[in-house]
Order: structure tokens, then sequence, then C-alpha cells
């Protein structure tokens, strides 16, 4: 029992396989209504934006191409690779939008912004208590006095969560252009250890000569009540003053299939 317990316990961060990630997210119906959501919260005049985990840039670019100025950072050299190729493909200047390969539990960039945003579920790979308040600790500090963090996570699934293992989930294939390559998805999820899951993400594709290649990623994810979220932030200085239980702008119930809090600095 105590293996079982422990086999899975060292936190992994999530690496996506760069070249698969913009093929295998697109068509995700939350990935066409998130930003446009956060946008229709924002103020019409130019604001300052950072995002943490800005991925490939699919937030960060139409938040520029609407007139904000936005630094993304990331620790993987890979994604921000691509997402400086896409900025550029779309001719917007470094100034607009910036790609910077950092460390968020240890980010110190010297200056604040209007908005942090932390989109599509990523506050919930850092799943110590430690990480979440050295993150929002950080968050804090590049934070303007009235400045605002927008963070979206999922509404716990109490039926998903109960399981002790799971795989073959959420089947899917796509084809990745640049490599020419169909590729087919599933998900396998394991409880790990308290209030955290295993997150692996197998892939199959064949080559040319028909023969099976496999790979996969796995990571670490946690989840977070309305009120654990809004007493994990209080404790760091921060405070929620909107929260919604969609992007369609309904407020959280049980049956609510996202949290998306707005929040300010307690000053």
């Amino acid at each position: 029992m105590q293996q079982k317990q422990t086999k899975f316990a060292a936190w992994k961060p999530y690496r996506a396989i760069a070249d698969y990630y913009d093929a295998e997210n697109a068509g995700r119906l939350m990935l066409e209504q998130d930003v446009p959501f956060l946008l229709s919260q924002l103020p019409r005049r130019s604001q300052s934006i950072l995002e943490i985990a800005v991925g490939t840039g699919r937030a960060a670019i139409p938040l520029a191409q609407a007139g904000h100025r936005v630094v993304g950072v990331d620790y993987d050299p890979n994604m921000l690779a691509i997402a400086k190729q896409k900025r550029d493909a779309v001719a917007i200047s470094d100034r607009s939008l910036a790609f910077l390969r950092a460390d968020a539990l240890t980010l110190k960039l010297n200056k604040t912004f209007d908005w942090i945003c932390i989109f599509f579920n990523t506050f919930l790979g850092f799943t110590t208590l430690e990480h979440q308040d050295q993150l929002l600790r950080r968050i804090c500090a590049h934070l303007k006095p009235k400045g605002r963090l927008w963070l979206d996570i999922f509404y716990p699934n109490l039926d998903l969560l109960s399981y002790e293992r799971k795989s073959e989930m959420e089947p899917m294939a796509f084809y990745v252009p640049h490599l020419d390559r169909a590729v087919m998805k599933t998900v396998e999820i394991r409880r790990s250890s308290v209030q955290v899951q295993r997150i692996i993400f197998h892939y199959r594709w064949f080559d040319a000569r028909g023969r099976e290649h496999r790979q996969r990623t796995e990571f670490d994810m946690t989840w977070l009540f309305p009120r654990e979220l809004r007493l994990l932030l209080e404790r760091n200085g921060l405070m929620i003053d909107r929260m919604w239980g969609n992007y369609d702008g309904s407020p959280v119930t049980t049956k609510s299939a996202r949290i998306i809090a707005r929040c300010c600095r307690r000053n």
C-alpha cells in the first residue's frame, strides 16, 4: 500500500510536446471563448499584460492584436520558439508582444502590470501549497496597485476525481502539418497523492513504412474549490472581486464548468 501512495509522488510540471500543442488543442470550444471573455472585461485603453505560461502564444497574440502591450513568460524554449514564429508571422513587434524564458516561481522582471493572466488550468499544475504561495507572491510583486489577476481553472468534477486510475479517455486524432503526421491521442489519469492526479497523454503515430511510434508526456495536476481558491488568494495578499462559472458570464454553481476569478491586490 505504501508503494502505491509514493509511486507517483514526485512533482512533475507540465511540459507539452511543443510540435503537437497547437494541433491537439485546435477546436477546443473553451479555447475559442476564454480570450474573448477576458477582452470583454478589459478597459478600452491599452493595458500592460503579463501572461504566465504563455506557451505557443495562443492567448498572448490576440491580446496584442487588440492593442494591449503583452509580455509572455514560459520555461519551455520549444514552446517559446513556436510562439515567436507565430508572432512574427502576423507582424506583431517585440515591443507589443515580448516572449521571455523564465521560471514563474522565481520571476523578477523589475516592472509591474495592469493585468496578469493565467489561462487554461495552468495554475492547477502548481500542486503544492508551497508552490502556489510562491507563485501568488511573485504575481503580487508584478501587479500595479490597482492591477488585476485573471485566473481560469476548471470546476472540480467529483466523478472524474474519484478514480484511482482511468485510461483510454478522450480519444482523438489530429494532424500536424509541418510534420505531415496524423497522431492518435488518449488520456490516462492516476491518483498520485491527496488532491493530486497524474495526467498522462499517450500519443501513437505511424511512419511512411507503417511502423508504429509511441510518445507520452505526463504531469501532475491538483484541483481547487471556490472557497479554497478564495482563502489561498487572500493569504497571499489578493482578493476576488468577481467570479464566473463559464465564459457566458454565468455565476459559479456546483454545475459550473469553470472557476474564472478576477482578483485585485489587498491594499
